[in-house]
């Protein structure tokens, strides 16, 4: 192994961006390219994909991945993550454009307007074409699985409620190792759909792969269109709404995902609409004894 390439401790109090500044002579000719490009763009940088800022700086995602190591970080999330905590204003980084100072009735608006935005963007971005091709496939899939991991684990649970009240044979899996064994039982009649707002959630990405490889159409939802979930999908559905790395649990990003879900599950109820109507009878009835 050679020096350069050792993991270095960057100590509590180092600034990531003066650490690359300081170790910038020691980059060979494509890290350097990397580190320019997070110097001049740091902000843009906290919220791409490895792929995309390989594509930019004009190198491998292995080369990103050697950078990241060179200057202390297991990752290139841990990178992004550290990235976001030097920016000089956190409060902007964790809640967007809320400031310390507004009142709560600003803070309601900002917020509210930050929702709206993450619908009305993510309806632009829908391919609505491909849309029609996922509701098919669900429709005619013998099984659903959902898979997601942290916030989209919440989001790959509700699914699979609305899919229930739908008559349809549906699971969500939210645990890596559950998620493995069930991704590996499924065949060429059923449907794996990945939940991942970064594109870059090991777990989700790994359970999609073995859907895969054990013949399951694979659609994923993400906001990134060229990140490693979407090198292992049939199908990628885009949502608008970012999150960097502070900012994990979104709700504006949550929100994205749950409007392109209500789409297709509206759609999907249309198109198997006795079926539909029957199930939700019967599901109704089901925990009716169980609300006062």
């Amino acid at each position: 192994m050679k020096p350069s390439d050792c993991v270095r401790s960057v100590p509590m109090e180092m600034n990531t961006l003066l650490q690359i500044q300081s170790l910038f002579p020691s980059f060979t000719k494509s890290e350097q390219k990397i580190a320019h490009l997070v110097l001049a763009q740091t902000e843009q940088v906290i919220y791409t994909s490895i792929i995309d800022l390989a594509e930019k700086a004009e190198v491998g995602e292995t080369t990103v991945l050697r950078f990241c190591r060179k200057i202390g970080f297991g990752g290139y999330q841990e990178f992004k993550l550290a990235l976001a905590k030097e920016l000089v204003h956190p409060v902007k980084n964790l809640l967007g454009e809320v400031e310390e100072n507004d009142s709560m009735n600003v803070i309601s608006q900002k917020v509210a307007t930050a929702h709206q935005k993450a619908v009305k963007d993510t309806h632009v971005l829908l391919d609505t074409d491909l849309v029609e091709r996922c509701v098919e496939l669900m429709r005619t899939a013998q099984i659903i699985h959902f898979y997601g991991v942290g916030t989209s684990a919440v989001t790959a649970q509700d699914a699979k409620y609305v899919c229930l009240r739908l008559g349809l044979r549906v699971d969500a899996f939210t645990e890596s190792h559950l998620q493995a064994m069930a991704a590996a039982t499924l065949g060429p009649e059923d449907v794996a759909i990945g939940l991942s707002v970064s594109g870059s959630t090991k777990d989700t990405i790994d359970a999609l792969q073995l859907a895969k490889e054990a013949g399951a159409t694979t659609i994923c939802m993400t906001h990134y269109q060229r990140s490693p979930i979407t090198r292992v999908a049939d199908m990628t559905l885009l949502t608008a709404a970012q999150e960097g790395p502070l900012q994990g649990g979104s709700l504006a990003a949550k929100i994205a995902q749950l409007h392109v879900l209500d789409v297709m599950f509206t759609a999907l109820s249309m198109r198997i609409k006795e079926k539909a109507i029957l199930y939700k009878e019967r599901t109704a009835k089901a925990v009716l004894e169980r609300k006062y």
